[in-house]
């Protein structure tokens, strides 16, 4: 991609996408860098201040899971730039429980911002990219890949989301269009901290599932000791907007290629089970 062309990231207000937004622009993109509440801007634009990419870092306000506002902001894009080269899906929600005891409002809240936020935003998008020849990169998980125990709604929903971008991939590249997603592991951002797990009320909460529970949290506090830093994630989107042809699928880390592979391979299920179950036990 060259100087002129424009990128809008979704969810850039922390974590993987504002080092997206400031990566991207480092590479010479134009960058559009949304988020729900632009009052959280603070962080990245003195991130981008400090890179010396402000001039190419426009602050947009958008609420996936809401259609009116995707359709809004991207036509500021149009009117202002008269183009979009590419989309990065990457706002997001995390959610920890199980749905026995927390019942189906949480999960079609997370479906909502996880999956059908995707859905709507590359809906939108798509006759620009077309026009452009464009690109869809959609942040994912490796939770895409792998279930995860009290993720089910996140899981599910990043699973939604591989196979729509997986189904999506060859019919979009018929019109020139070329499909990635990116599948980060741990990853050390405020997307952990904004969950603001009450971890005391959630094990009073869990009823049965408390001793599983608590086993889980352990397991998942020792893991993001040791996650990624955001820049680190963000490099793979990077790569996928500069590339000429980018992958369908590409992790963020060899943990994280180590994590798929197991699901890839695993024809049966047992060897996920197993990986998954020690986790609780």
């Amino acid at each position: 991609m060259t100087a002129e062309r424009t990128v809008l990231i979704t969810g850039t207000s922390s974590g993987i996408g504002l080092a997206a937004a400031v990566g991207a622009a480092r590479a010479g993109l134009r960058v559009v860098a949304t988020m729900r509440d632009t009052a959280k801007a603070g962080p990245l634009r003195e991130a981008a201040a400090e890179a010396r990419v402000a001039d190419r870092v426009a602050v947009k306000r958008l609420d996936v899971v809401d259609a009116g506002s995707v359709v809004a902001c991207l036509g500021e894009v149009i009117d202002e730039y008269g183009r979009l080269d590419a989309l990065v899906n990457n706002a997001g929600a995390g959610y920890v429980g199980t749905v026995e005891q927390d019942g189906m409002d949480p999960v079609r809240a997370t479906m909502e911002v996880n999956f059908f936020g995707v859905v709507e935003a590359t809906r939108a998008a798509l006759p620009h990219l077309r026009a452009s020849q464009g690109r869809v990169i959609t942040v994912t998980s490796v939770g895409g890949v792998v279930g995860q125990p009290f993720n089910e709604a996140y899981c599910a929903a990043k699973f939604a989301v591989e196979g729509f971008m997986e189904s999506l991939a060859p019919v979009a590249a018929t019109l020139g269009v070329h499909v990635t997603v990116v599948e980060p592991g741990a990853v050390a951002s405020e997307f952990v901290a904004s969950q603001e797990l009450d971890v005391p009320a959630l094990l009073e909460a869990a009823g049965p599932y408390a001793p599983a529970l608590r086993a889980y949290i352990e397991r998942a506090t020792k893991t993001f000791t040791s996650a990624q830093t955001p820049d680190e994630a963000a490099a793979p989107v990077i790569a996928a907007l500069t590339a000429d042809r980018p992958p369908f699928r590409v992790q963020t880390s060899d943990w994280a290629r180590d994590f798929t592979g197991t699901k890839l391979a695993d024809l049966d299920g047992s060897a996920v089970q197993s990986l998954t179950g020690s986790w609780v036990g």
